[in-house]
């Protein structure tokens, strides 16, 4: 399932949190990367919850439950998934580890 097909905003909207996240990471702002990678998690999970109501009711139109519930399970996640997640999930253990270096002399 693509991204920009389930909304297309939204879509931008997590392109946009991964850009300002590299780029104050380029900028070494540590808090404006922690806000950044929360906000990618959060992001993240509800477009997968939302990719899940959406295969559920893609065949809702379909009288018999059986049938309906056949053909959802058919439609299978693939490995996009995993590498979204993943983005996520080390951007936030970057961020979270994050410390700044201060050079004493």
């Amino acid at each position: 399932m693509n991204v920009y097909e389930l909304n297309q905003p939204y879509g931008m909207a997590l392109l946009l949190v991964g850009v300002i996240g590299i780029l104050c990471t380029v900028l070494n702002q540590a808090k404006v990367i922690r806000i950044a990678a929360w906000a990618s998690v959060a992001l993240v999970t509800l477009l997968f919850i939302a990719a899940v109501f959406k295969v559920k009711t893609t065949f809702g139109f379909i009288p018999f439950k059986g049938i309906s519930g056949f053909l959802s399970r058919q439609i299978a996640f693939k490995w996009g998934w995993y590498l979204l997640f993943a983005g996520a999930l080390v951007s936030l253990a970057g961020a979270t580890g994050f410390r700044k270096v201060v050079n004493i002399q």
